[in-house]
């Protein structure tokens, strides 16, 4: 591969870029963000102290302050605590039928900060996003606080005689109209008091309902099967993958270890090894889209017939696949040569290819997908199934029963635990009238929300980090959850409600997780094992494996039954697909300050919703972005605003869930759309017919996909522009074996001569990182680990849309290739340590310096806010605080804080470091212990959590340390390095694995 044709790709960031609007050369003309002095309009002091009251990232216990308070008032201080020196504990974060391993860190007696458990396989030592964000929910002083009933404040003794009172009248008719509507679960002790509760009122109901779930995943196993069971993927051993409509890598289950596993497939280190094919079917663009090696945009309708298309091959090649000679392929549209190809390279990995679909596709999707990796011997190697022990699954047919019979007046005496099914319930099932119902209700909610405001008695629940519980996984460890502050508020975990509910008496979370342990562990070692269990934080025991076979009968009854007709969406018919949100999730974390200002992976909204499509969907309709449109599906009518994505496809209409919240708190009430009320029992994937009408109004939209640009003037920007295909490099597998050095030869400069003397960096240790972009996925956990690690700040709507957020860690997105269906790549970018770093050379006051061991320091109280060094840096990543936002702020949100870390004030730049207390607190142990560092003593908070290990961090002295090996790598390559800057962060080179024979057509 030559120079220019590497040179000659086109990227950009935004189609306002591309199409270099006025708008767009409006903002990156302006060095600094508008209203230095004032708050934007419209955004009062009042409501500006609210949001900062509920974010956490504002003010520290230490740095340069003595702590407000002590946290625990010791008269004795507990021998295991040492002041400023952190404590971990092993524990667990359950997440519907999934649980993840964690460590806690805790500062005398407070939890500060969570990363994932080496020793637990849901995580592997890694974190997401989610995980690293939820001790921000345990200090929300938006949380529920105390028990009432009627809206009167009581508490959980009173709540216990007022059950007396109707307790008789149930167990007389053994539980008759009395029901419980759960969250989906994995818990061994939950399981038994539901056992236990059913046993007490044998005639209850008990359902499960999670607005996000895989009940079609496992309805089309067993629709080919015969058998309820759950996929786990083992993508670590699959050489091809086909993903249909599955965002397996951002926003489907089991994300942490999908991420881990395919990202092992993608690590080159050499242009002989071998990597991995990615091919993708979807509607929306996705993060699983963007690592795509072949993506193929269609409506999530057409999915079916592709899959269909795909399993008709198979069986044209001799891979037989029951049903399928049925299924009519006239009407499919797809490139035969393109379905023929593909069918090939998955013939030629059989038993170590893969094909899995999205939980939002039609149980007979998944029917085929398991019949046709059976039929490519993948079962027990790429794919293993697994039953539920200890699991209650979300199932709508039973959530729709019993919401007609509450409706029907049949229900006296409702338990919710957990969840928010007036708000995320179908809209169909109007279960705000159906709740009005029934007599006796009461709802465990940490929020006061929607459902509790409708229900008789309001509980609050623990945070899993204040309460004891358990959780098991579906390959079989089970976890201890340990609390690790008392609760903070009047609260009962729901093992505690259950049980009292069952004995009318209060148990304590505690000897209720012991009891069920007696049954697990042996009872001759119980003590000691119980104590290993809590400290390794896993229990592993059998797993709930099983071995499937396709019933080829059943198999073919069930698709007789089915379409697979390709309907065509139009300007006047639409497609609209709902989807997890990557922020909010289903909406649970929607109160959440630092999920809300986290940048969308593709479509890097902050904030908010809208309505995604395709730039032929906008044209078609005569819509540009941040228009207000009415969108009609059903009968039901919604207002949203417009937002364009590159690659969706056409009249296909993306609609996040988890926004438009009415009680959640006051980062989350009305903020965004509630897209639930178009969402139907019929409709929970996708659905067809919707229709756009315009309003001519205008919504802002707060997108930081412009924002932060190395190109900071008009002037600058057509050379940048060039410089975009070696800002981020990539090349083709093909290519790089042909042209290894392709990454380091992309440019071509002068001899690199500095105008100062260059200072001697040879004595270790020298940190740097390097950062593999083949693998990075653009999840943006590395982002929220470093808010949560470095007390960085959310700033608002208003002040994002001014260009002035706060992450030390920016994660570029670029498009590249055909605007109607381009490729994007993603790009972490992070205060670069240059050791020549021209924001060190303008500083007045010498605020940014450099360590001798390389880090590129700030003194902060030195910082007179001239923001020269910012106007220097050619990367762009540091970050001024327009205001103080430490200020009046509640005591409860400092206690989240990290006391290694300064807090910054207004006036002041701030930026990545390095994690550099990460880097003193190792010198301090290592000269404590006499011991010289070694790789591994120093671990950046964006490298710990990254779930594809895209990151290495440590000394660049040490040959045998991970970032100089990645280093030596020939797809290594610095940012800018042109500049003669002598950044410490380098890059390894992107790499795409296409198929040939689709290359060649």
């Amino acid at each position: 591969m030559s120079k220019k044709q590497l040179n000659g790709k086109q990227y950009w960031r935004s189609l306002n870029q591309l199409a270099d609007t006025d708008e767009f050369r409006s903002f990156v003309e302006n060095e600094f963000p508008e209203g230095t002095l004032e708050l934007s309009d419209g955004l009062s002091r009042r409501k500006f102290l609210s949001l900062m009251g509920a974010s956490l990232a504002f003010a520290g216990l230490a740095g340069c302050r003595r702590p407000i308070e002590k946290i625990i008032p010791y008269v004795i201080s507990p021998e295991d605590i040492v002041p400023g020196i952190p404590l971990y504990y092993a524990s667990a974060m359950p997440f519907g039928l999934e649980s993840i391993g964690v460590l806690v860190e805790n500062h005398e007696g407070r939890p500060t900060k969570l990363e994932g458990n080496e020793s637990h396989p849901s995580s592997n030592g890694k974190a997401n996003a989610f995980v690293q964000a939820s001790i921000l929910d345990l200090y929300d002083p938006d949380r529920a606080k105390e028990v009432s009933n009627g809206g009167e404040s009581s508490d959980f003794e009173a709540f216990l005689l007022a059950w007396q009172d109707v307790r008789n009248k149930f167990e007389n008719s053994a539980g008759e109209n009395l029901a419980v509507i759960s969250t989906e679960y994995s818990s061994p002790t939950l399981a038994r008091l539901k056992k236990e509760f059913l046993k007490a009122y044998p005639n209850a109901t008990w359902v499960a309902y999670e607005p996000v779930n895989d009940e079609n995943v496992r309805r089309g196993i067993k629709m080919a099967t015969g058998t309820l069971a759950r996929p786990l993927y083992n993508l670590d051993k699959a050489n091809v993958i086909l993903a249909l409509d599955s965002d397996f890598l951002q926003t489907e289950s089991d994300v942490l270890r999908n991420a881990g596993d395919f990202a092992k497939g993608r690590k080159v280190t050499h242009e002989n090894d071998q990597m991995n094919r990615l091919y993708v079917a979807e509607s929306n663009y996705t993060v699983t889209g963007a690592m795509a090696d072949h993506r193929f945009k269609m409506q999530s309708n057409h999915i079916a017939a592709f899959a269909a298309a795909v399993a008709i091959e198979l069986n044209k090649q001799g891979f037989s696949v029951p049903g399928i000679d049925g299924i009519k392929s006239a009407g499919f549209s797809f490139n035969k040569s393109t379905i023929k190809a593909l069918v090939r390279d998955l013939i030629t990995n059989k038993g170590k290819s893969l094909i899995l679909a999205g939980s939002r596709q039609p149980a007979h999707v998944h029917a085929i997908v398991s019949a046709m990796n059976e039929a490519l011997s993948n079962i027990g190697e790429t794919v293993t199934y697994y039953t539920f022990p200890d699991a209650q699954p979300s199932d709508i047919a039973e959530f729709k029963s019993l919401s007609t019979k509450m409706a029907n007046g049949s229900i006296d005496g409702l338990i919710i635990l957990g969840g928010n099914p007036v708000y995320n319930a179908p809209a169909d099932f109007n279960f705000a009238n159906a709740l009005s119902k029934v007599e006796f209700s009461v709802h465990l909610s940490s929020k006061v929300n929607e459902t509790s405001l409708l229900s008789s008695w309001k509980i609050p629940e623990s945070h899993f980090l204040e309460s004891w519980n358990d959780v098991r996984i579906a390959q079989g460890p089970s976890s201890i959850i340990q609390p690790q502050i008392e609760p903070l508020y009047a609260s009962v975990s729901n093992i505690e409600l259950v049980s009292a509910f069952t004995t009318g008496q209060s148990v304590k979370g505690y000897d209720l997780v012991q009891e069920t342990w007696s049954y697990i562990l042996s009872p001759t070692k119980f003590e000691k094992s119980w104590r290993k269990v809590l400290h390794d934080g896993v229990h592993f025991q059998s797993s709930g494996e099983i071995s499937l076979k396709t019933n080829s009968k059943l198999l073919v009854n069930e698709l007789q039954k089915q379409s697979f007709a390709m309907r065509t969406a139009s300007a006047e018919n639409l497609e609209v697909v709902f989807s997890t949100s990557a922020s909010v999730y289903d909406g649970r974390f929607a109160n959440n300050g630092w999920l809300q200002e986290l940048p969308d992976p593709i479509t890097k909204l902050t904030w908010d919703n809208a309505a995604l499509m395709s730039r032929t969907t906008a044209k078609t309709l005569g819509l540009r972005n941040e228009d207000l449109v009415t969108l009609k599906f059903e009968g039901r009518n919604l207002n949203i605003p417009v937002w364009i994505v590159p690659g969706m496809a056409d009249y296909s209409i993306g609609l996040e869930l988890g926004y438009g919240q009415s009680s959640i708190g006051r980062i989350g009430d009305d903020t965004g759309v509630d897209t639930y009320k178009l969402r139907t029992s019929s409709h929970q994937g996708f659905g067809f017919g919707a229709m756009i009408v315009g309003t001519g109004l205008k919504y802002e939209l707060a997108s930081t996909q412009d924002h932060n640009g190395m190109d900071g003037d008009a002037t600058a920007e057509k050379g940048v522009q060039d410089r975009l295909p070696i800002i981020v490099r990539e090349a083709t597998m093909d290519e790089y074996k042909h042209h290894p050095e392709f990454a380091k030869e992309a440019v071509e400069h002068p001899p690199l001569i500095s105008m100062w003397e260059e200072k001697d960096y040879s004595e270790g240790p020298q940190w740097g990182m390097a950062i593999d972009l083949n693998v990075c996925t653009g999840c943006m956990a590395c982002t929220i680990a470093c808010q949560s690690e470095n007390n960085i700040p959310v700033v608002g709507k208003d002040q994002v849309k001014i260009g002035r957020e706060m992450h030390w860690m920016r994660m570029d997105r670029y498009f590249t290739g055909d605007i109607e269906n381009p490729k994007s790549v993603v790009q972490p970018v992070a205060c670069q340590h240059c050791e020549m770093a021209p924001c060190e050379q303008v500083c007045p006051v010498a605020a940014t310096t450099h360590t001798d061991d390389g880090i590129n320091g700030m003194t902060y109280n030195r910082c007179v806010g001239t923001r020269y060094c910012a106007n220097n840096c050619p990367y762009k990543v540091r970050r001024f605080n327009f205001y103080h936002y430490t200020k009046d702020i509640p005591e409860i949100v400092q206690m989240a804080q990290n006391p290694d870390v300064t807090v910054r004030f207004r006036g002041v730049m701030e930026k990545c470091t390095f994690c550099l207390q990460r880097v003193n607190q190792a010198k301090i142990t290592s000269k404590k212990n006499n011991q010289i560092l070694v790789d591994g003593d120093v671990v950046s908070a964006c490298q710990q959590t990254c779930p594809t290990d895209a990151i290495a961090f440590g000394d660049i002295t040490d040959p045998n340390s991970k970032v100089s090996q990645m280093k030596q790598q020939n797809r290594d390559y610095a940012l800018l390095g042109e500049l003669n800057t002598k950044p410490r962060i380098t890059y390894q080179a992107k790499l795409r694995n296409p198929n040939p024979e689709l290359e060649k057509g």
